[in-house]
């Protein structure tokens, strides 16, 4: 179990919690479904791609929030972070190429004054961001589950 094995795009490993000398069986993303996930970006993004932007953006938001929905119950979001990254910087050098700007277009192009980094958007279509998806692991509820037995004489 140390080693770990994949199930339906899951990595389940037993392993110990940083900090601790407790062991936990923690659900990880495989490596598979993520290289899978990029390939589908790599074909959406090419840099010599002639797609509307707002069509790049509608179909890439409909595959991430799927996925991101899959995998949210795994230990993800280092994970989701790095495909955020992943996936701006594929946009970026597509319109890079496709309107041949500079590095000083694009940061003209998606900085506010301030410095602050825009959405990528088109036609009122922003970019989803794959690390605003909520993780939630696994709760303890041991002690909301009704008990069928009750106590003959209670207290």
């Amino acid at each position: 179990m140390s080693d770990g094995f994949d199930f339906l795009g899951f990595r389940i490993q037993w392993k110990r919690k940083g900090g601790t000398n407790k062991w936990h069986v923690y659900t990880f993303i495989a490596d598979r479904p993520i290289r899978s996930l990029k390939a589908k970006v790599r074909a959406l993004t090419g840099r010599t791609s002639q797609q509307d932007l707002a069509t790049v953006l509608i179909r890439l938001t409909q595959i991430m929030r799927g996925w991101a929905n899959y995998f949210k119950h795994a230990v993800a979001k280092h994970v989701f972070t790095k495909l955020d990254a992943f996936v701006w910087w594929r946009l970026i050098r597509m319109l890079r190429e496709r309107h041949q700007w500079s590095w000083g277009d694009v940061r003209r192009r998606f900085t506010t004054p301030t410095g602050r980094w825009l959405p990528i958007a088109a036609d009122g279509i922003e970019l989803f961001q794959i690390a605003s998806v909520t993780v939630s692991r696994y709760q303890y509820r041991a002690s909301t589950i009704p008990n069928p037995w009750h106590l003959a004489n209670p207290v």
